[in-house]
């Protein structure tokens, strides 16, 4: 493990390189989707199912990144990635029928199996361990503005070049600016030469170090976590218009969670020596009264979104921070791996059930389903907690960071 930690700058760079490449996986089809229906005739579910497709390969590739992680190859997997995220644009952008256009999402899931913010926190955890907690702090603080810059600029610049000419802009601008930001904040990875080539199964035995009651509860809370932000994310103006807002109100409310978000990120600076076990609950806490509020009291919906909000805020730093205080560090990047495909994979599945059950049930059991999801992850959390007290009371866990 590197003696010392990122500067802020460093830390900064980082957080500006996860708004980039955001922008140009994730969140691109927000802005492009309705473009692309025009231009080509697909259907939306066709366009947001290639996603799907991107976020699937994704997850199950998450584990491979991060074995490389484990072994010292962080930045090349980071740089790798944003090249591989880049070159899927082009696919899309040159896209002649459909199936090209799936095609570049396959390698845009290539890419993002090692350039979100998992493998960036696996990376940055497996070189300095506890030490890295501040890091993840600054970078989920930047990263938390990728929405807010990538869908005005896309939306700038769709009207003047189409939606293939931005995939091809976007595309550039990550091959020029993405290699610089990694090269600048990460030092070089450990050189083959003197890198201990991995023994046979130490993989398996990292992980075997890792309790696997502790995995299983991590992989339900992420998991869920995911869902729910996914759900939200995707269908949060349909379920506020079910729940008797309009179309303008229910915009307007969406609005306040990046606000809520980015609050809470900056507000957590102060609070650094809080334990990440705590941080995980607090998050949980917050999602389930937001949604609860939303759920059962339309009136009060501004207050459920803040505290969605919150709580989502606080997800992101929970995601890097909680495996960190409580695996061992030399597991650590193997279990974000397998955190993240589970996660992933939850992601790629669920607009397509929430779409489902929104169709068939409504906007009140869409919601109410999601409170329950939620209340049980607060839960889990608790289940989490004790969890650690259980391990303090028996002795200092191997990989616990306070």
């Amino acid at each position: 493990m590197s003696a010392g930690t990122p500067s802020t700058a460093s830390a900064a760079l980082l957080g500006v390189a996860q708004i980039v490449v955001w922008g140009g996986s994730f969140f691109l089809l927000t802005v492009l989707a309705a473009p692309i229906h025009a231009d080509t005739g697909w259907s939306l579910t066709w366009i947001y199912g290639a996603l799907t497709v991107g976020a699937l390969v994704s997850g199950l590739l998450s584990p491979w990144a991060s074995r490389r992680i484990a072994r010292g190859q962080g930045r090349r997997v980071l740089l790798l990635s944003s090249w591989l995220v880049a070159l899927g644009l082009v696919i899309l952008a040159l896209a002649p029928h459909y199936s090209v256009f799936v095609a570049g999402w396959v390698v845009m899931g290539i890419g993002m199996a090692g350039g979100l913010y998992d493998p960036l926190f696996a990376v940055l955890g497996a070189r300095w361990g506890a030490q890295a907690r501040n890091t993840i702090y600054v970078v989920t603080l930047i990263g938390g503005f990728a929405s807010t810059v990538s869908w005005p600029a896309l939306a700038w610049l769709e009207p003047e070049l189409g939606w293939r000419g931005t995939c091809l802009a976007y595309a550039a601008f990550m091959a020029v600016v993405m290699s610089p930001l990694y090269l600048l904040a990460l030092p070089p990875d450990i050189a083959p030469a003197s890198a201990a080539p991995p023994r046979p199964g130490a993989d398996r035995q990292a992980l075997a170090d890792v309790d696997p009651a502790l995995m299983r509860l991590l992989s339900l809370v992420f998991c869920i976590a995911a869902i729910l932000m996914t759900a939200v994310s995707v269908q949060i103006i349909l379920l506020l218009q079910g729940t008797g807002h309009s179309l303008t109100a229910a915009i307007a409310l969406s609005a306040l969670i990046g606000p809520s978000m980015v609050g809470v990120r900056v507000l957590n600076l102060a609070l650094r020596n809080l334990h990440a076990i705590w941080m995980a609950l607090f998050s949980a806490v917050f999602v389930a009264l937001g949604m609860l509020l939303i759920s059962a009291v339309p009136a009060a919906a501004a207050l459920g979104i803040v505290c969605y909000g919150v709580g989502n805020g606080l997800r992101a730093l929970v995601r890097g921070t909680l495996p960190l205080a409580l695996v061992p560090a030399h597991a650590y990047a193997l279990v974000m791996g397998r955190l993240a495909r589970s996660s992933l994979l939850c992601q790629a599945l669920t607009p397509l059930v929430c779409g489902f059950i929104l169709s068939q049930w409504g906007a009140h059991a869409t919601l109410w389903l999601l409170a329950a999801l939620a209340v049980a992850n607060a839960g889990l959390s608790l289940r989490l907690q004790w969890y650690l007290r259980q391990q303090r009371s028996t002795g200092p866990h191997a990989g616990a960071h306070s």
